[in-house]
């Protein structure tokens, strides 16, 4: 309870999370929508993204329970060649979003990986989400949504189907994950907003017992 009030007295907060998954799974696709503003026109058709090379970085701020949150939500490579650059910005980092594709068993099975490559360079603070993207594209399906609630249940982390084209369950999966951070009181002070070329956040220490 005392932690939970210390976080409380500080309404502006920072929070580093990672997408990280397999190539070609919508993670650029993803963050991008969540993070640039709707179409002005309905009709619009949504837009093209490239798969990212290396890393992309982009910013949200949102508010809950009275809190601003600053998301520095940072976009990964899933080639192998860019593997070892893309975990060293796992460290700092306060909520992960993995993301398979539902049409690419590969992707899904590249998920254990991931989970892996998380548990080796971050701490048990850390919220991690599961996102089974391209749902859009039930008639090419070849995981079963059953099959991502399972991996998730095993995980114990939440799990969302989502399409980034029709923007379905994008905000909700990003909102579940910034509550269950400010929950966890990992995130630190938006005056301590400080990123370094690794990818680093400084200074997280803000609530911790």
């Amino acid at each position: 309870m005392a932690r939970a009030g210390a976080c409380e007295a500080r309404k502006g907060r920072l929070a580093k999370v990672v997408l990280a998954g397999e190539p070609d799974v919508g993670k650029t696709a993803i963050l991008r929508r969540y993070t640039q503003p709707a179409p002005a026109a309905p009709s619009q058709p949504a837009p093209s993204w490239l798969t990212t090379v290396g890393i992309d970085f982009r910013v949200k701020i949102i508010s809950l329970n009275d809190t601003t949150l600053k998301l520095q939500i940072w976009d990964t490579a899933g080639q192998e060649r860019f593997r070892t650059m893309t975990t060293s910005y796992f460290r700092g980092a306060h909520g992960f979003v993995l993301v398979y594709d539902i049409t690419n068993t590969n992707s899904f099975q590249g998920i254990a990986n991931w989970m892996e490559a998380i548990y080796e360079k971050v701490d048990d603070n850390v919220e991690v989400i599961l996102l089974g993207n391209k749902c859009d594209k039930e008639a090419e399906r070849a995981i079963p949504k059953h099959r991502g609630e399972k991996l998730a249940w095993e995980y114990g982390i939440p799990f969302f189907e989502t399409s980034a084209k029709d923007n379905i369950n994008i905000e909700l999966a990003f909102s579940v994950l910034a509550q269950e951070i400010l929950d966890k009181s990992s995130c630190i002070p938006l005056s301590s907003d400080v990123v370094d070329l690794s990818g680093n956040v400084h200074k997280r220490t803000c609530c911790r017992l």
